[in-house]
């Protein structure tokens, strides 16, 4: 959820107006100052050396580190598709288009983390250009410090695809990849974090002539500016208030799937305590049952993704804690058990009009 403020942002003057890092175009000195201001605010959430809010998605940010890292026939390690890894730049995306051939983590799916000992191996023996710890489905921080110093003997550059957890990590309450040891943060800035869509790069300075001057023009030319204005802003929000929003986000998160199980609902990883990030995943198996479980709960005005992936971050933005997460996970319960779903919808209405105000603006 992006505050008023923001949303207000989207809509100014800058929306229609443009300009390029080379400075072909005059008057634009304003967007200029805006560009800067936004960096500085970034590099100082996310402790990094240089930044880039041009990125016009998380994608599009993948995108630019793929091209500007690897060439064709190098490899790209990454956390599969069907581990839950993000699947546009995997090989049913964007790296075969570029010449780029895609690892995989060897990846525990009980514990739902890269296994390390087997991962120093691959890199080692395989030696991929580029090493992108993240993914899509995210409960816990990956072994970036324990691999790191493997990618380093094969010279291998490191990136963190923080896409889902960019808030958590803006917040300081899930892992700082930097002081672990990457390259490049890179990621989309619309779900975990406060912002519009859109994407961001940060980056160590060992990459900065590599990556963040290279964008330009082949990759990112219009960069969207009443975007950036926007995200600038809520990257301020993130810098003022991200620590207790992202605390509690993930103290959410536990909660929900906490009575998720009680409520005997199958939620993955409880011996590992089920996350240490903003999303929960329920263990629900068979096209036909997950869509059945899915259908309903969007007709009990409960909206979740056929991954049956939860999220916390849109209720904790407005402002929820722990007795709404369980009467959450009760509702969900319900149309789980197959209660009739008018009943669960009348419910699920009346506790999201108790909550019309956005916290951590």
């Amino acid at each position: 959820m992006t505050s008023s403020a923001v949303r207000q942002l989207l809509t100014i003057d800058m929306g229609h107006r443009y300009t390029a890092p080379d400075r072909f175009y005059k008057g634009t000195r304003f967007l200029d100052e805006l560009e800067r201001l936004g960096e500085q605010i970034a590099r100082e959430v996310f402790h990094s050396d240089w930044a880039s809010l041009r990125p016009l998605s998380g994608h599009n940010a993948d995108m630019i580190a793929v091209s500007t890292i690897t060439r064709p026939g190098d490899s790209i390690l990454t956390v599969g598709p069907d581990n839950g890894g993000y699947p546009g730049i995997s090989d049913q995306g964007y790296a075969p288009m570029v010449g780029v051939h895609n690892l995989y983590f060897p990846f525990n799916t009980e514990e739902w983390n890269i296994k390390v000992e087997e991962a120093r191996l691959l890199i080692k023996d395989r030696k991929p250009a580029l090493v992108v710890f993240g993914q899509s489905f995210f409960l816990f921080p990956h072994p970036v410090s324990k691999l790191v110093e493997t990618c380093r003997e094969i010279e291998a550059k490191v990136a963190y695809d923080a896409s889902h957890v960019m808030g958590l990590v803006a917040g300081g309450a899930f892992q700082d990849p930097f002081k672990e040891g990457v390259d490049l943060i890179m990621g989309s800035t619309h779900k975990s974090l406060f912002g519009p869509q859109g994407g961001i790069i940060l980056g160590s300075s060992a990459v900065e002539s590599q990556v963040k001057a290279r964008q330009f023009p082949g990759l990112v030319d219009n960069a969207h500016w009443n975007r950036m204005a926007a995200l600038a802003w809520a990257l301020d929000e993130s810098r003022r208030q991200g620590a207790k929003y992202a605390k509690q986000v993930i103290a959410n998160a536990k909660t929900l799937a906490k009575a998720l199980h009680e409520n005997n609902l199958p939620v993955k990883c409880v011996g590992g305590g089920f996350t240490e990030s903003h999303q929960v995943l329920l263990g629900i198996t068979g096209d036909a049952e997950i869509e059945r479980f899915t259908t309903a709960l969007e007709g009990s005005n409960i909206i979740v993704d056929r991954g049956v992936r939860l999220g916390t971050n849109e209720m904790t933005r407005r402002g929820m804690k722990s007795k709404e997460m369980e009467r959450i996970a009760e509702l969900i319960a319900k149309v789980y058990h197959k209660e009739p779903t008018a009943r669960v919808k009348r419910e699920a209405t009346r506790l999201r009009q108790e909550f019309q105000r956005l916290e951590y603006t």
